[in-house]
């Protein structure tokens, strides 16, 4: 019916095929040798080894989470700590923990202790309060806190005296914890109306006023009645509880009880301090910090039974019994030969730097050298040193002056490359420059501090407060600028500056003139990889049980060789705090420079100027220190100094500190009299690094009178003919401090 109209087909493209190809489907697939659909086989079987490998992955992560819980929740692990906190000085936190413990604990008796067991919940669990007002305890206990429950009472929700119900001190609080790194937390509504409606109402208003305040995994309670305990005992039981990564990098312990041991006529004594170690296993080799007195080393370690087991049933193999009741299971000594060694600082060698004596062929050869040698000399400004020398740069442009120099007797002298002088050089610019240049370091950097044996007046500190606030402007809006002295030569006062083509690409030897002390602090060659090395020993030490008190277990470490006077401080019945024991990291107890990242606080509006005295809080260390402020170049290896910290930006803060390994947050506090630290920066630990180069920069003002495309005519940057030769190669110097 088609007709001529007969269907042609596509015609197969056989021309472009090869001949093999054209007759595969004519050749036995057994014969050929190759088994049937060997490209499907080996992608089912990448794919099954894949899925296994996910699987075994999967099973691993699943094995670590419940080995976790079980640590955790179970009766080898350490109690769960809750720190209450009051947002306003409302907040009745002792009638709080009285409940939780009296509940947990499931009797209407006197309390014998912060830590409880709960067989009900099959949980043990210890409550302390955080002492209204006192911002570093707060910080201290915050540190161990497992969950950071925050107290409300409802009657601030609607009361009219304030828009809300977190006051000056609970706002405070709460900027410093999320600094540091929050745990797990809470909310704790108390004070509440009988009517179940208002209730719902209250804790709905309460969210909402926090809920901007805190992470997004808070939990909100209501805390008056039995059945609301009861609830959060049931949910805090099964809660997953996060803690800051710093935190579970180390192990510590939360003294339960300390009491001391003097030793015989030393002036010091051994620190006993009782309690749960956590995070990980504690080595007797190790050392350790107590927070408030500094890094100790252990002299033995005693494992307790349990005091405060949720089974009374399990007993474990007891070694001996103490006076108190308290039974003996292991007793861990040290190893001389294993023991880490408390060092501070390094002991260098003056002779490492010195080369191999010259033979005296050597010294020979070298003599006939240098009589043959030509001397070449330079036109240098009067006044230069043979270090200053060594940076300037020559120019043949100003070759063709040789004789307008040569005419003006006494301008300048000349230096060979042997460093000699002619005899026109003027000697007393030495003494002079040295006299200058340390009056100039007083004046711009020197210690801010006022002293101890000045009696200043009210007016005379007002006064020197608002000579501080005006240097601060001035120099957030004209940084770096300096005007020339009049009575001063400005080759004299700024005679450690040097002249820099590049601020970011000219050559600065990191090494250079450095004082022989610096040789006392440490230096790593590969910082990373010895903070991977470091880390990966503490794994090591938690698969093993040599020496080690293992995580979760009650113990009694001995800490040796503490000022009595120190440790009485921390034995106090007044101390509201429990002692921290943390355990060093290697190389944790050496020092080296440490760069923080450091951001002025909001609240602070002092000005804060650069080597002033500060409380840094790193973990759980604190020390005072001067930092010094800079910038951060990212492409540059040379950085500039800042006289202040500004507000909005963040800078870089060096310190002579202990070593520490990244992440680590920084708490900066600043002592005010007779008054509570107030908190002055926040930041985190940026790295260690004893050769990074902070750089003083100075820009010499004027006024210009007349500008054309090529030249200016700039009146009152210098007072001095000589000042202008010195300072013609550039005006912007630099001068490492």
């Amino acid at each position: 019916m088609g007709g001529g109209r007969a269907q042609v087909n596509k015609p197969h493209k056989t021309r472009f095929a090869s001949k093999a190809s054209r007759h595969a489907h004519k050749i036995d697939k057994v014969r050929s040798g190759k088994p049937e659909s060997s490209h499907r086989a080996a992608v089912k079987g990448a794919r099954a080894a894949r899925i296994q490998q996910s699987k075994a992955i999967r099973d691993k992560k699943r094995a670590a989470l419940l080995k976790e819980k079980w640590s955790s929740i179970g009766s080898s692990g350490a109690p769960r700590v809750i720190v209450l906190v009051g947002l306003s000085s409302s907040a009745n936190v002792g009638s709080l923990a009285k409940d939780l413990l009296t509940f947990a604990e499931g009797c209407d008796g006197k309390l014998r202790s912060s830590t409880v067991a709960s067989p009900t919940y099959k949980l043990r669990t210890t409550v302390l309060q955080a002492p209204y007002g006192d911002l570093t305890s707060c910080m201290e206990l915050a540190k161990v806190a497992d969950l950071l429950a925050f107290v409300l009472p409802a009657n601030s929700l609607y009361s009219s005296d304030s828009s809300s119900p977190i006051d000056e001190f609970g706002s405070q609080c709460l900027s410093v914890f999320r600094a540091m790194g929050l745990p797990s937390t809470a909310v704790f509504i108390r004070d509440l109306p009988v009517d179940n409606k208002s209730r719902q109402e209250l804790k709905k208003a309460a969210t909402s006023f926090l809920s901007a305040e805190l992470p997004e995994d808070c939990k909100f309670y209501l805390a008056d009645t039995k059945d609301d305990l009861h609830k959060f005992m049931w949910l805090f039981k099964e809660q997953h509880l996060s803690s800051p990564h710093w935190r579970n990098q180390r192990p510590y312990v939360m003294s339960e009880q300390v009491c001391i041991k003097p030793d015989d006529n030393t002036g010091l004594c051994t620190l006993q301090v009782s309690g749960y170690l956590r995070a990980h296993n504690l080595s007797v080799n190790q050392l350790v910090h107590v927070s408030g007195a500094g890094d100790f080393q252990l002299s033995q370690i005693d494992v307790f039974k349990d005091p405060c087991p949720l089974n009374e049933r399990k007993n474990s193999d007891v070694m001996e019994t103490e006076d108190n009741g308290i039974q003996i299971v292991n007793t861990f000594v040290p190893d001389s030969s294993n023991q880490e060694p408390l060092l501070v600082e390094n002991v260098p060698d003056p002779l490492a730097g010195e080369q191999t004596w010259p033979t005296e062929e050597d010294m020979e050869e070298a003599n006939i050298n240098n009589k043959q040698r030509k001397l070449v000399k330079r036109k240098l400004p009067r006044g230069t040193s043979e270090y200053q020398a060594a940076w300037i740069v020559d120019d043949t442009d100003d070759e063709d002056n040789d004789s307008d120099n040569d005419n003006q007797a006494g301008s300048g002298m000349v230096i060979d490359e042997q460093g000699h002088a002619d005899q026109g050089s003027d000697g007393s610019d030495i003494d002079a420059v040295s006299h200058f240049t340390e009056k100039f370091d007083e004046e711009t950097v020197g210690d801010t501090e006022m002293a101890d044996e000045e009696n200043l007046t009210k007016e005379q500190i007002e006064e020197e407060i608002k000579k501080i606030k005006e240097a601060n402007a001035e120099d957030e809006e004209f940084p770096d600028e300096v005007e020339t002295p009049l009575d001063v030569p400005a080759k004299k006062r700024f005679a450690k500056y040097r002249g820099l083509k590049s601020f970011r690409t000219s050559s600065w030897d990191p090494k250079e003139s450095l004082p022989p002390d610096y040789a006392r602090i440490f230096a790593f060659d590969n910082f990373t990889r010895t903070q991977k090395h470091v880390l990966a020993k503490i794994t090591e030490l938690d698969g093993g049980t040599k020496d080690c008190a293992l995580v979760g277990s009650y113990v009694r470490l001995h800490v040796t060789n503490i000022p009595t006077d120190i440790a009485s401080k921390l034995c106090h019945p007044s101390r509201r705090i429990p002692v921290v024991v943390s355990g060093l990291l290697q190389h944790e107890s050496k020092m080296s420079v440490l760069h923080f990242s450091i951001k002025k606080h909001d609240s602070y509006e002092a000005p804060i100027k650069s080597k002033e005295p500060l409380i840094f809080n790193v973990g759980f260390r604190q020390f005072t220190a001067r930092p010094l402020f800079s910038s951060d170049n990212i492409n540059c290896n040379k950085h500039k100094m800042e006289r202040f910290l500004h507000h909005g930006r963040f800078s870089v803060a060096s310190v002579y500190a202990p070593i520490c390994f990244p992440p680590f947050p920084l708490i900066v506090l600043k002592n005010r009299d007779g008054e509570q630290p107030a908190i002055a920066a926040v930041g985190s630990l940026k790295s260690v690094d004893p050769d990074r180069i902070i750089l003083k920069k100075i820009v010499l003002t004027g006024y210009p009178q007349r500008v054309s495309k090529l030249k200016a005519i700039v009146r009152y940057m210098f007072h001095n003919p000589e000042d202008v030769k010195w300072f013609k190669e550039s005006i912007y110097f630099s001068m490492f401090y």
